[in-house]
């Protein structure tokens, strides 16, 4: 069976006449794992995994003090599924990548999925001239409420997922910003991940003040202070990048409310930086 998708933009120092065309096929496991790490995510999962069932040669799913069904989900698909503690986002990611066995990893959030396009693409990078390459990025794309987001702050969103084991690994601070680290260069894919992380508004609401806590413990581990300035210019900043520059407008209501909601997540993460360090019982 081959499958056929729009055709990548060619690659640094790739002639149109040098590529061709490569059979892409959906019946052969591809030397990947696919990671996965969760916690309480047995509605999501099945979704997740569906996406990449039959085409890769691993699913590992890594469970984080989990008390819901997540454990049976996973297993009932077939994926290899271990316990582990918290260790934050970065710490937690390298140990899921080290239970991997395959040389290539996939790394997966539980309420992602990879459509058509990605795995069309994915199939085709493993066929052609993945081994020059250390990794690869594709965008990320959000449902929310009635409508992929396509503009703002939220897409394309890059997301480095995919990696070699030996030449790649997750670094950045121990608390919201882990960022994958590679020797080597990056492809870039153009289908997308389709991410439903906030099912509802009541959902993204519920976010931010746990963003604001990660942002804390962030801010108090590098010795950071409360910055008026940053406080009123960054949530502005982010509005105006969001709405305007980045033409959040043409995502109608939703992309008003994300931008309007973005910096709103920023004053509240340095109003509790403010509070933090002035928080004082009341006089009597």
């Amino acid at each position: 069976m081959n499958l056929t998708s729009p055709t990548p933009p060619l690659r640094h120092g790739e002639s149109r006449q040098q590529r061709r065309a490569v059979p892409v096929s959906s019946n052969t496991a591809i030397p990947l794992s696919v990671v996965i790490i969760a916690r309480n995510e047995e509605k999501n999962l099945p979704r997740c995994l569906a996406s990449v069932q039959g085409w890769v040669t691993e699913i590992v799913v890594v469970l984080n003090d989990t008390t819901d069904g997540s454990e049976a989900v996973a297993k009932k698909s077939g994926a290899a599924v271990h316990l582990l503690p918290w260790q934050g986002f970065r710490d937690s990611k390298n140990a899921a990548a080290a239970l991997a066995t395959q040389p290539w990893v996939l790394s997966l959030d539980a309420d992602e999925e990879v459509s058509p396009a990605l795995k069309s693409d994915l199939l085709r990078f493993f066929a052609g001239d993945h081994e020059r390459f250390a990794a690869a990025r594709f965008p990320r794309k959000v449902w929310f409420i009635d409508r992929w987001i396509t503009h703002g702050d939220w897409y394309p969103d890059l997301s480095l997922r995919l990696f070699r084991r030996d030449r790649a690994r997750w670094g950045g601070d121990a608390f919201v910003h882990e960022k994958l680290e590679c020797d080597g260069p990056i492809a870039t894919l153009r289908g997308d991940l389709h991410h439903f992380s906030f099912p509802t508004l009541s959902s993204h609401v519920a976010k931010i003040n746990p963003f604001a806590d990660l942002f804390l413990q962030q801010q108090q581990a590098k010795g950071g202070r409360f910055s008026a300035g940053a406080a009123i210019l960054r949530p502005a900043w982010r509005f105006f990048r969001a709405y305007v520059l980045r033409l959040g407008f043409l995502d109608g209501y939703p992309g008003l409310y994300i931008a309007w909601a973005t910096a709103f997540g920023a004053l509240v993460r340095y109003s509790r930086l403010y509070e933090l360090e002035n928080q004082r019982d009341p006089k009597p």
